[in-house]
């Protein structure tokens, strides 16, 4: 992510009106979505600091492995109806509302494969709140509300066979064999990806990443 581009997107944050912003990061997974939100939550803190601004996650609402076995769902983690869409959808109506001194919202540990609640604070001195996911923008039951909470919507599009080589490399480092990594990628992955490529029209703005 390049500074010009990091700038750029601060100054359009910068140009939103209101007391609170929310700013929402759609794209495929792998597309590079935490990552543009670190570099922006890295200027942002900078230029205004670390209490203006607040990140959270869509990957906080995974549901829990316990749920997907109990939904027979496991063998497709990460597919949309594998996520709390409606906890999502009632904390970002809370975080718009701004009238809370601070709103908790779930986090996703990467470690743990595991969604642990009241691990983000929001606090009311946080400005611009950024969230970032692959369903944002996706137009089916549950997730439709989710762009009338934000006032501004960006998709992150990156090279597919980048995205691909991510991917795969990710499922790796937390421990399944290049095998299984690249299975999964094909069956689960891939067919997400595309729900998501769908949306991308509804986005205000298309960000080139990687």
């Amino acid at each position: 992510m390049t500074p010009d581009v990091v700038a750029d997107l601060v100054s359009r944050i910068g140009a939103l009106p209101g007391d609170r912003v929310v700013v929402g990061v759609a794209g495929c997974p792998g597309a590079g979505k935490s990552t543009l939100v670190a570099a922006l939550l890295t200027a942002l803190a900078a230029e205004h600091g670390p209490e203006s601004v607040a990140h959270v996650p869509m990957d906080g609402f995974h549901l829990a492995d316990v749920e997907l076995a109990r939904l027979g769902r496991s063998d497709r983690k990460g597919a949309p109806d594998t996520f709390d869409a409606g906890g999502y959808v009632a904390l970002l109506r809370r975080i718009a509302a701004h009238d809370e001194d601070v709103v908790y919202a779930p986090a996703f540990e990467r470690d743990l494969e595991q969604p642990v609640a009241g691990a983000i604070p929001v606090p009311r001195t946080a400005r611009v709140v950024l969230t970032e996911g692959n369903y944002l923008l996706l137009d089916a039951p549950g997730w439709r509300a989710v762009p009338g909470l934000l006032d501004a919507a960006w998709f992150c599009d990156v090279d597919p066979a980048l995205r691909h080589e991510r991917l795969v490399a990710r499922h790796v480092a937390f421990g399944k064999t290049p095998a299984a990594a690249a299975a999964w990628v094909a069956a689960v992955d891939g067919p997400n990806a595309a729900l998501v490529e769908a949306s991308r029209d509804r986005a205000d703005l298309v960000v080139r990443v990687g």
